[in-house]
């Protein structure tokens, strides 16, 4: 039988909003879909035309959807693309409007994130991301250091890159671009994290196997073409829900990225939006791509490093 709604908002039922999401956590479903109510017009260009995958929580347990609900309203966009990995296809749903958005804080999604492509052209990227990574126990401190450094690479190749906080532990520095083809991307991402590792060595890495990262804080350029980025204004799965918030360059050093969540509204609706703070996208530079194509791509070189260590380490001890 279905649920009494607490409420209902653009037309959508809304239900058991005093519930924790979390196990431990005093932030209610109510908070989260108050926050995403907030927040819809500015979060919603970022998500409009985009395959979605969220991750909803309760209690304990929380898992990646990709995949729309079968019990979905019929007015919820979608799209159907072929999934290498699993094999079948998977149909995602695209978040164009605020009822959307609303449907999906009810069935307790608390994350949102989407491809660098839209549903239109899945071959074309409109953003290049680095995606910075502080090792385990680390402040924002160095993560600041190398945010900068990257800005620094995307400068000088003529770009002006907006940074965001992740809503977990690292920074995103991201500017959109004009098409260009996916593996070009790629290369590029892999040339500004290489320069970006140049200006600051001691701080920075490229390294993909993590025992390899030494302490530094890792430049992640993986994410290009079908990878997925957490959009601005989305929560984490995290207690109290910290938030992906856009941060001025200048207000870095001040930024506790723990404190910006779906309880300091402020923080999120001050200022430019994520959209605005991008501004317009630009020409990737062809010394960028060239640099690129010369650095291996680091999911690739890691499997081969691995299965080479696993080969030196039988020869050392090859009784096992």
């Amino acid at each position: 039988m279905a649920s009494t709604p607490d409420e209902t908002r653009d037309g959508v039922a809304l239900t058991h909003l005093d519930q924790e999401l979390l196990a431990g956590d005093a932030v209610t479903k109510r908070a989260l879909v108050d926050h995403l109510d907030a927040v819809a017009d500015r979060m919603l260009p970022l998500l409009r035309g985009r395959p979605l995958s969220v991750v909803r929580a309760r209690g304990d347990q929380r898992f990646m959807q990709k995949n729309l609900p079968k019990g979905a309203p019929d007015w919820i966009r979608s799209v159907t693309f072929w999934s290498e990995s699993s094999q079948r296809d998977v149909h995602y749903a695209l978040a164009d409007d605020r009822a959307t958005l609303l449907w999906f804080a009810n069935q307790r999604s608390i994350e949102y994130h989407v491809p660098l492509t839209t549903a239109e052209e899945p071959g074309v990227p409109t953003h290049l991301v680095l995606d910075l990574d502080p090792p385990e126990g680390a402040d924002l401190a160095p993560v600041i250091t190398a945010a900068r450094a990257v800005r620094e690479v995307l400068r000088e190749a003529g770009f002006d890159p907006a940074v965001k906080t992740s809503g977990a532990k690292g920074l995103h520095v991201v500017t959109p671009i004009r098409p260009a083809a996916m593996e070009d991307v790629h290369a590029a991402t892999r040339a500004v994290a290489a320069r970006a590792e140049r200006l600051e060595p001691a701080v920075t890495t490229t390294a993909f196997i993590r025992a390899d990262r030494g302490g530094k804080v890792f430049l992640d350029a993986t994410r290009a073409g079908g990878a997925t980025v957490v959009a601005a204004y989305s929560p984490r799965v995290r207690p109290g829900l910290p938030v992906s918030c856009p941060v001025d360059w200048d207000d870095l050093d001040a930024v506790v990225p723990a404190e910006i969540t779906v309880a300091t509204p402020r923080r999120l609706l001050d200022g430019p939006s994520w959209a605005e703070r991008l501004g317009e996208a630009r020409d990737i530079p062809a010394d960028l791509i060239e640099e690129g194509r010369t650095i291996p791509v680091a999911r690739v070189a890691a499997m081969h490093e691995g299965k080479r260590r696993k080969r030196a380490a039988a020869k050392e001890d090859p009784a096992g």
